[in-house]
C-alpha cells in the first residue's frame, strides 16, 4: 500500500522525488525504491521526523511498539502530520506513541494502486484545519476521501478496506460462471470485469439506487431474474453483508 501511495504521488506530481524520504530496513528493498523512484532512502525510521510536512506511518500494527522503541521523540521541535494506515490501530493508541503530533488514522485500499481508491480519515486530537486538508490532498492524488469519527473506522475497514478482495472473488465466480456456460476463460474473464466496473461507473454517476437498477435489468420471466433468484436462494446478499461483519470484527481485534 506504501508504494501504491508513492507511486501516485509521484504521477499527480503533487510531489517530486526530492521531496520524499523513504525508511526501508531491508538494503535490496532500498535499492529497487531508490533506482525505480528515484527518491531519497534511509534505513533510520529517526530521519522520517524531519519532514516539513507529514510522515506516513505505513507498517504492520504488530510491530508498532518495535518502531516507537527506535524512535527519539524528547526534543523534538517540529511536530509533522502523522497518517497512519496501520489497520485496527486506534487514535489513542496512536496519539501516546507521538505525543503533541497531530494524527489522523487513514484506511485506504488496493485500488490506490490505479488512482481508483477510497480512503477514510479520522482526526485525532491535535489535527488543525490544515491538516486535514493536507490529508485530503495527498489522499486524493490515489482516489476519493471520506472523513468519518473514528467510531466508524472498523466497520470502513470492514467494507472498502476488506471489500476489493470481496469483488475480486465476485469478479471470479462471473469468469467461472462464464466458462461454466462454455465461454473461453479470457472472454469469459473480460466479460466479467468489463461488467463489474460499468456497473459500479453506472451507479456511480447517474446516482441510481443499486436495488433500482437491479429492478430495471430484471425483465419479467427473463434471464436476470432467473439468476437474481438463484442467488437468493443460495444467500448470495447474506453472505456479503456476513463477510464484511467479519472483516468489521477482525479490525476490532486488531486494535485491542
Amino acid at each position: 500500500m506504501a508504494e501504491a501511495i508513492l507511486t501516485r504521488l509521484l504521477a499527480s506530481q503533487l510531489y517530486t522525488p526530492n521531496n520524499l524520504l523513504v525508511s526501508e530496513p531491508q538494503t535490496p528493498r532500498r535499492a529497487f525504491l531508490a533506482q525505480t523512484y528515484g527518491v531519497a532512502i534511509t534505513d533510520r525510521n529517526q530521519d522520517t521526523l524531519q519532514a516539513t510536512e507529514a510522515v506516513l506511518l505505513a507498517i504492520k500494527p504488530q510491530i508498532l511498539d518495535k518502531v516507537i522503541s527506535q524512535l527519539t521523540l524528547e526534543g523534538v521541535e517540529h511536530y509533522p502530520l502523522i497518517l497512519s494506515i496501520l489497520a485496527g490501530t486506534p487514535l489513542n493508541r496512536l496519539e501516546t506513541a507521538f505525543p503533541n503530533f497531530p494524527v489522523i488514522r487513514v484506511m485506504p485500499n488496493t485500488p490506490a494502486t490505479v488512482g481508483a481508491g477510497m480512503t477514510a480519515i479520522a482526526a485525532g486530537t491535535n489535527v488543525q484545519p490544515s491538516h486535514l486538508t493536507l490529508a485530503h490532498t495527498i489522499f486524493e492524488a490515489v482516489g476519493e476521501v471520506v472523513d468519518v469519527p473514528e467510531s466508524l473506522m472498523d466497520g470502513v475497514t470492514g467494507l472498502s478496506g476488506s471489500g476489493p478482495g470481496f469483488v475480486a472473488l465476485m469478479v471470479e465466480a462471473l469468469s467461472d460462471g462464464g466458462v461454466a456456460s462454455g465461454l473461453p476463460r479470457a472472454i469469459a474473464t473480460k466479460l466479467a470485469v468489463q461488467t463489474v466496473l460499468g456497473t459500479a461507473t453506472l451507479i456511480k454517476e447517474t446516482g441510481l439506487h443499486p436495488g433500482q437498477l437491479k429492478d430495471n435489468v430484471t425483465s419479467p420471466g427473463g434471464t436476470t431474474i432467473a439468476g437474481v433468484a438463484k442467488l437468493e436462494e443460495k444467500g448470495f446478499r447474506s453472505a456479503v453483508i456476513e463477510a464484511v461483519k467479519a472483516a468489521y470484527r477482525r479490525s476490532q481485534e486488531l486494535g485491542k
